[in-house]
């Protein structure tokens, strides 16, 4: 076998065409890892946003809260089931929410986006321990006060502490901020759904939410609510519930990722198919050299491929790299189901790592294969002849 040094050597003495071989390989590969962390970062949004210990009662045939409702009794029956778990306080660990949109208006601009309103009650920050105000207080019960996340208070008009959003023909002070971590709370609005219900002229709950006892008692809690015949409601985990509300936009950027990559592969192959191809003529009295002292046109084909599985290596290796800068910037997006705006981040995780580093390899190889395969089947004399 040709010594790795070899290729190295070869590499580095055609720095400028490397260089820019490289570079082609890496912009591919940082629009590749970009588009599949936008659709991490937001399914890792949503799915965190849910616990596993939480069951999410929707009406049946709704596919999100926005769409949901259910009337008073049978929130009251569903709070009454067996799984229900209790607090420190003795009181089941139950929330009856409202979830609307509404339009506010960006700060900085006078476009508008629609944010969620979540009509809360008291069991509704026992469920999501992850909630801490970082700024102002809880509201107070029963009043026109509400919280708002660090995501509305930094974007939009009218969610920062000590100001006033009017909307359901009222005046809502906001004295508190919370921070939901990177989860979807962050990206909306919390008061007391006793006032928001009627300020929106609602008479049912968007859904029911409660901690469950035991979470190995989910499939019966299931099959019981949904053949219940007083009710029309579908229950699941929280986690799942989240988990679907990402589904439909994470596949729509990935196919949106995964069709500009392909176009931009094209032009980062032949690029690298060149770079070789002309590797290949200014070295053929070189491999003609190697052919006579004893080297098997599968070593020569072995050498020029793994020369551009090198140069596919480090593409692929500083287009990770660079993309992994993205997960500093936080980006905002409509959620295709509830149609609000949602503030997340970009993640990279090893997954998606391991598939940029794999398509690189692969342009590389790609990009490699006919010039390698030409190299290898230089006759020796001509070769000779060319020195």
């Amino acid at each position: 076998m040709i010594p790795f040094s070899y290729n190295l050597r070869n590499l580095w003495t055609r720095r400028l065409t490397t260089a820019l071989t490289i570079g082609g390989m890496a912009l591919v590969v940082f629009v590749f890892a970009a588009v599949l962390m936008l659709a991490e970062g937001l399914k890792k949004t949503l799915v965190a946003t849910g616990s596993l210990d939480n069951a999410v009662f929707i009406r049946k045939g709704s596919d999100s809260e926005i769409q949901s409702g259910i009337d008073r009794l049978q929130a009251s029956t569903i709070e009454t089931q067996p799984e229900v778990a209790t607090g420190e306080n003795g009181m089941p660990m139950v929330a009856k929410e409202l979830v609307v949109v509404i339009v506010m208006p960006k700060r900085g601009t006078d476009k508008g986006s629609n944010v969620v309103i979540r009509g809360t009650s008291a069991g509704s920050l026992l469920l999501r321990p992850q909630i801490r105000i970082v700024e102002g207080r809880l509201p107070h019960p029963g009043s026109s006060e509400i919280m708002a996340g660090t995501n509305i208070a930094k974007r939009f008009t009218g969610g920062g502490i000590g100001e006033t959003l009017r909307f359901g023909m009222r005046d809502w002070n906001v004295v508190g901020i919370f921070d939901a971590g990177n989860t979807g709370f962050s990206s909306e609005i919390w008061g007391d759904v006793d006032q928001l219900m009627p300020a929106f002229r609602r008479q049912a709950y968007s859904s029911v939410i409660f901690r469950m006892r035991d979470q190995s008692g989910f499939n019966v809690l299931k099959a019981r609510i949904e053949s219940d015949p007083r009710l029309t409601v579908e229950v699941m985990r929280e986690t799942r519930y989240y988990e679907k509300q990402s589904e439909m936009m994470a596949k729509f950027l990935r196919i949106l990722g995964i069709s500009l990559t392909i176009i931009f592969s094209l032009g980062a192959v032949i690029g690298a198919m060149i770079t070789m191809y002309a590797a290949v003529a200014n070295r053929v009295s070189e491999i003609g050299t190697l052919r006579a002292l004893g080297f098997r046109r599968r070593s020569i084909l072995t050498a020029f491929l793994l020369e551009s599985l090198l140069l596919g290596f480090f593409g692929g290796a500083f287009g990770l790299f660079f993309s992994s800068f993205l997960q500093l910037f936080t980006i905002s997006t409509m959620n295709f189901q509830t149609f609000s705006e949602l503030a997340f981040s970009f993640t990279l995780s090893l997954t998606i790592a391991a598939q940029g580093m794999g398509f690189a390899l692969f342009m590389g190889f790609a990009g490699g294969l006919l010039p390698a395969i030409r190299a290898s089947r230089l006759p020796i004399v001509d070769a000779l002849r060319a020195a």
